[in-house]
């Protein structure tokens, strides 16, 4: 048998075994000078791509692979170049192969991955690309990795054939940097290969809704797998999930119209995101109330989403001491869980075992760009607004993470962080739950001692939390608590230089800083153990665009302005109940004004310098009221300051401090100021003790209540 015929036998077996797809456009593949690069899931990779692209291509290959006699056996039938990456001279016979015209493939990593995500990108295929000006075509491989051809470990779910998808992304050009050493040129070109495989690894994701995502993800990771726990005791896997979620869903349908929003009050239990998920299933909108904002909050949060019914549990209530709930929202209805589940027939009973065998029909039918939750902004700066997120902006900003962080399988998370903030129900919930990683969920970040010893028990490899929660779980900590840690995530509030020195000579941890908002769903930019800068909160996220817009009196940086699929529909508020507002931005539409200003440097890590709201403006100069709460972090470290503006008729505004240091005086601050070089208008006029500062659930100051509680 010659090769073409061996080769269309093994295509046709190939593609008869592995359900193979390919999605894209492959007419691109026809250019001249063509580089195409893979990520690299299996030994199987170089034969799929061998088999179903419509190129004749030329294969980059590690000296020691191609010794190897089955490779040998399999590399007799395409054409391959062995190179060896240590040798300065691989790169250049790359090089001239793609000048002459032939396609090359080549996979950057140079090694299979043992993490299921981008292992390290390296310099010399980006090199290849800007010094020969090729196309570079990036190919997403998604199944070879849960065949038995992978090199994940045993805790992978592994299938004998899985499905297998080839997505031929848009061809793009990576130019080669100008100016500085060679050595310095080549890294940045490096870099720009990472991105350009970043948004590969996120592009490829097909757009799914929150439920059908679960689905997937049941299918993929195996549903008996147990995946989650809480304080409830008990291991969860996904199917455990599953029938909590067709059962809750059934039941509120009941009591609930598709397309309502629907309030959830509920803390950190496996019970909260079964009644998500349902509700998701059956065509309802998930409003998650914030219960640690007050009553008046709570209120204008229902009347802004128009929400009539409200999901809660008669032991949280009971338990957190929030029995003063129903009587701040007499206009809603209450349906307690405990109620709730008393009202199963045998009809619900029967539709329920259906769905656990066919639970793609239980889908619904909501839609990618339809709204999928509406979450409230904390309302430090005014009245909470809603903001609706549809399903594609949560499973984009879920995939962007996942394109970029290696969160897995063998990790378990720490959720403390509660699911009416965007950054614990995305990234503390939906991330673990459809990426296969394990979940411990908490009910309260405010527990310092208890959290510690959670994570080491439970061998906890990923913590988040704010800056403020951290530093006290830090505070409270065996210097052996966290020794399983991998990933420490820090979000929602500025991480202080004396929070991350304590983490790192404590436990030595390097914690990864990020930002977003909560109209970004949330997450915009985050540090990663791949593209890590000290006092910024990294690199934006794969196909986020931001401009920076100038702002009077500021000189460095400007307000940030960011589009892309994570972005919400709009707002709900208070003065127009239940219509959506679309974002602003005077960069048009489809752009958001985060309200922050930031810096963005040219590796494109990005510094947060604060935001317009919080500048008070003295004597004619712009001043950032997280400067002065800066400055009284480096004269009183131990201590929580928050900086508040005020009128003043000789100087237009001026400044106080609060503070917990009672000993904290004017001489102090100004001395500080001199030695670690703020602005002497930094330094407040008025200093304000207080025992603590009042927090909102997610751990930012409420600054209203500052307010009222400084008299100012």
């Amino acid at each position: 048998m010659n090769k073409t015929a061996l080769r269309l036998l093994l295509k046709t077996l190939a593609r008869w075994l592995f359900r193979v797809r390919i999605e894209g456009d492959l007419g691109q593949l026809n250019n001249k000078r063509l580089l195409i690069v893979a990520n690299h899931e299996s030994f199987l990779d170089g034969v799929l791509l061998g088999l179903f692209l419509p190129v004749n291509p030329v294969f980059v290959v590690h000296t020691a692979i191609a010794q190897k006699r089955f490779f040998k056996m399999v590399l007799s039938f395409v054409d391959y170049l062995t190179v060896d990456p240590a040798s300065p001279m691989a790169m250049k016979k790359i090089v001239r192969l793609v000048e002459a015209g032939r396609p090359v493939v080549i996979f950057p990593e140079g090694r299979i991955t043992i993490t299921g995500s981008l292992m390290k990108v390296y310099d010399g295929p980006a090199f290849v690309a800007a010094k020969t000006g090729a196309s570079v075509v990036p190919v997403r491989l998604d199944g070879p990795a849960r065949s038995y051809f992978s090199r994940l470990s045993g805790r992978y779910p592994k299938r004998l054939f899985p499905r297998v998808t080839l997505s031929v992304q848009p061809a793009t050009t990576v130019t080669m940097p100008v100016g500085g050493k060679a050595r310095d040129r080549r890294r940045q070109a490096g870099e720009h290969l990472r991105r350009i495989m970043q948004e590969m690894m996120f592009r490829s994701r097909p757009a799914l809704t929150l439920f059908s995502a679960f689905v997937d993800a049941g299918s993929v990771y195996g549903w008996g797998r147990a995946m989650m726990e809480d304080i409830q005791g008990g291991e969860k896997s996904y199917r455990d999930l599953l029938k909590m979620s067709l059962a809750l869903g059934r039941l509120s349908a009941r009591h609930t119209a598709r397309s309502e929003n629907v309030g959830v009050l509920l803390p950190n239990l496996a019970t909260t995101f079964g009644l998500l998920f349902g509700l998701s299933a059956q065509g309802r909108i998930p409003a998650l109330l914030n219960y640690s904002a007050g009553a008046d909050a709570l209120s204008a949060a229902c009347v802004a989403a128009c929400v009539k019914t409200v999901f809660t549990s008669r032991a949280f209530l009971e338990k957190a001491k929030l029995g003063w709930i129903p009587q701040a929202l007499p206009d809603v209805r209450i349906i307690f869980l405990e109620d709730l589940k008393t009202g199963l027939r045998w009809q619900d009973k029967a539709w329920i075992t259906l769905g656990l065998l066919f639970p793609r029909l239980a889908t619904g039918t909501a839609q990618p760009d339809d709204p999928a939750v509406v979450l409230f902004t904390s309302g430090s700066e005014g009245r909470p607004k809603g903001v609706v997120l549809s399903h594609r902006a949560i499973l984009s900003n879920i995939a962007q993470i996942l394109a970029v962080v290696d969160f897995s399988v063998e990790d378990k998370m720490l959720n403390a962080l509660p699911v009416f903030h965007s950054f614990g129900l995305t990234v503390g919930g939906l991330l673990p739950i459809l990426g296969g990683a394990n979940l411990f969920l908490y009910p309260s970040p405010l527990h310092y001692r208890v959290i510690p010893e959670i994570v080491y028990d439970r061998n906890c490899t990923v913590l988040l939390g704010t800056g403020t929660f951290l530093g006290n779980y830090a505070k409270q900590a065996h210097p052996y608590d966290f020794y399983r840690l991998r990933h420490v995530v820090s979000g929602a509030e500025k991480l202080t230089e004396t929070v991350r020195g304590l983490w790192f000579e404590k436990f030595g941890i390097r914690i990864l800083d990020g930002y977003g908002a909560t109209e970004t769903a949330p997450v915009l930019s985050v540090n990663t153990p791949m593209a890590y800068k000290t006092g910024t909160v990294g690199q934006l996220l794969p196909a986020v665009e931001g401009r920076l817009v100038p702002v009077p009196g500021i000189e460095s940086g400007g307000e940030l302005h960011v589009r892309g699929p994570n972005l919400m529909l709009g707002y709900y508020r208070f003065e127009k109940p239940g219509v959506i507002e679309p974002p602003v931005s005077e960069l048009g539409e489809g752009w958001y004004a985060t309200g922050d200003i930031v810096d963005i440097n040219a590796e494109g890590f990005v510094t947060i310098v604060g935001r317009i709201k919080r500048f008070a403006k003295v004597a004619g100069e712009m001043i950032s009221l997280e400067a002065v709460e800066r400055l009284g972090l480096a004269a009183s470290p131990e201590s929580q300051h928050g900086a508040l503006a005020v009128p003043d008729a000789q100087k237009g505004e001026a400044i106080i401090l609060c503070t917990t240091d009672p000993e904290l005086t004017p001489d102090r601050l100004i001395q500080t100021a001199r030695t670690q070089g703020f602005p002497e208008l930094a330094v407040p006029r008025r200093i304000v003790y207080l025992s603590e500062l009042p927090l909102l659930g997610s751990g930012k100051v409420n600054y209203p209540k500052l307010r009222e509680m400084a008299g100012a």
